[in-house]
């Protein structure tokens, strides 16, 4: 698709503040104040742009159309030349940006959502994170988490191991593609997997959130619990990002959780991060946060 032929929207290529982000807006006039949708594209945070993503692009200007909304895509620097965390700083920044100047574009600064798919998913839950706070800006009407990864904690969840070699993103790649990010050494990779990374004490702490009990029972078929590993405190010490909610939103505390807008959760079922937004969704349902869930059952990452 040429990047700025569509005969229904307008296609632009701006920067927020220094964030790069390409904006479509219906061509056709509106009577009164359009919905504006912040998009995050997928990637694990080292592939795709918001110039050469084809599945991007079509995502994107279905949404505008489908919805007469005005769609902000973000073009964050990709790891690990641009380091952790600049990729949801920069994500941060552009839908600030687009709060506080929203009329400039028409869009009705109360009806503004945040959307993102895969890791970018992780980027749109941490924006919604930061922001639940601030009075100076127009509150996030709503998320929309299509497969997040969520968690780097426990990668022996049923979902991972139903889905442990399924195409496009399994159990092993997704920790390779997190190292990658974090621009850490890939052979930290067995040892994560196997959740020696972890202490006793904080798995003890996120037990509550993070647990193959709270899976319905539906997706926990053929699930085996894994055996004890060994904690390895140097592993542990090379990979403390992994514990921040940046990277691991589900981590997030409650103060934190129940100030989120409302939320819809996409997962698939031949998915490794499946469970991820199921844990996520009772965490946000315990918090009194409205949860609209939809399950592709034939569905799959990517």
């Amino acid at each position: 698709l040429p990047a700025f032929q569509d005969s229904q929207l307008f296609i632009k290529d701006l920067h927020f503040d220094g964030v790069p982000v390409r904006i479509y807006l219906p061509r056709k006039p509106s009577t009164s104040k359009q919905r504006g949708v912040i998009y995050i594209h997928g990637g694990c945070g080292i592939f795709g742009s918001i110039s050469k993503e084809l599945k991007e692009k079509i995502t994107c200007r279905y949404i505008a159309r489908e919805s007469d909304s005005v769609v902000v895509s973000v073009g964050y620097h990709l790891a690990p030349e641009h380091k952790y965390p600049s990729q949801t700083l920069e994500c941060l920044t552009a839908t600030v940006h687009f709060l506080k100047s929203a009329e400039s574009y028409g869009v009705d600064p109360a009806r503004i959502i945040v959307c993102g798919d895969s890791v970018g998913a992780t980027f749109a839950a941490s924006v919604c994170q930061e922001l639940r706070h601030r009075t100076d800006i127009p509150k996030i009407r709503a998320q929309v988490l299509i497969y997040p990864y969520l968690q780097a904690l426990n990668f022996n969840l049923p979902s991972h191991q139903k889905n442990a070699a399924v195409a496009f993103l399994s159990r092993e790649r997704t920790v390779h593609f997190i190292l990658k990010y974090l621009n850490k050494d890939c052979s930290l990779k067995e040892p994560i997997l196997a959740g020696s990374h972890v202490p006793e004490s904080v798995l003890l702490k996120y037990r509550k959130w993070i647990n193959p009990d709270l899976i319905p029972d539906v997706f926990k078929v053929g699930y085996k619990p894994p055996l004890p590993t060994l904690f390895l405190p140097q592993v542990h010490e090379e990979v403390q990002e992994l514990f921040e909610p940046q990277v691991s939103p589900l981590l997030a505390e409650d103060a934190v959780v129940c100030g989120l807008p409302d939320t819809c959760i996409v997962t698939c079922e031949h998915d490794v991060l499946r469970d991820e937004g199921l844990l996520y969704k009772k965490r946000l349902e315990d918090n009194n946060v409205p949860v609209t869930w939809h399950h592709v059952e034939k569905g799959f990452h990517g």
